[in-house]
């Protein structure tokens, strides 16, 4: 039975989300930047919670597992390099290993730059991948303890993955990641037509995750570092990807 997804808001721009498997009745919360609307939306849906899957250590992805595991003895999952720094963790993973929520079964995809032992999902046989703060729709993590060669090369990890991936990111950030990114590729027709894709959803109080990393290949400048005319287009042609891509980055920060 395909696996089965349930977003919804938490704080003030976070996104949490829900993966249920159906034939077996688990269902892991990827992060838990809080409780009450994990709890809200596990009442919602009827589905019970086995497991939190962790992607990076940072407060507004792991506020929410104390009273979560507390309340229903769930698994925690957590990335090695940062058990230390998130609560309750009864499992670590690295880049390679396989995490199961029923007969659900995810590779663990290791991407640092935003944190050092930040973590991805990968629901391969469901065509879904949960990222965090890595990538957003139209955009990037900021790379606050790696350094721009890593986010680069997490980047390009997740963009190799296949088109028809669903992504599920951290936080709903599209609508200024866009404005950006015109900045950077006026001229870029799918950019244009995800702006107005975008604009609709937004307009009709609809989510603008998930996206198919098959598009953001085509819109997103942050995974189009080593795209020559991204490069010739910020004064950088013919430097590496990655000086590309962390100047992309600076600029953003600024903007």
């Amino acid at each position: 039975m395909p696996a089965e997804t349930h977003l919804f808001l938490c704080r003030s721009d976070n996104y949490g989300v829900l993966l249920h498997d159906a034939a077996s009745g688990a269902t892991a919360a990827i992060d838990a930047p809080e409780a009450a609307p994990i709890e809200a939306a596990l009442k919602a849906t009827g589905w019970k919670l086995t497991d939190i899957l962790v992607t990076h250590h940072h407060a507004d992805h792991t506020d929410g597992i104390k009273a979560l595991k507390e309340k229903y003895k769930c698994r925690v999952v957590a990335p090695a390099a940062e058990a230390s720094k998130i609560p309750a963790v009864d499992e670590t993973v690295r880049e390679g290993d396989k995490v199961k929520v029923g007969t659900l079964s995810g590779n663990v995809i290791e991407t640092p730059g935003h944190t050092l032992g930040h973590i991805a999902y990968w629901f391969h046989g469901d065509k879904l991948a949960f990222v965090g703060d890595t990538l957003f729709s139209i955009g990037c993590g900021r790379v606050i303890e790696g350094t721009p060669e890593q986010m680069w090369r997490s980047l390009t990890k997740l963009r190799d993955l296949p088109n028809d991936t669903e992504i599920y990111c951290g936080h709903e950030y599209t609508a200024a990641n866009i404005k950006f990114a015109r900045t950077v590729e006026p001229n870029n027709k799918a950019l244009a037509a995800r702006e107005a894709q975008a604009k609709q959803q937004i307009s009709r109080n609809e989510a603008t995750i998930p996206v198919m990393i098959g598009e953001e290949k085509q819109a997103n400048p942050f995974l189009r570092a080593d795209v020559p005319e991204v490069a010739a287009g910020i004064g950088m042609a013919g430097k590496p990807a990655a000086e590309v891509f962390a100047e992309i980055r600076a600029r953003k920060n600024k903007f």
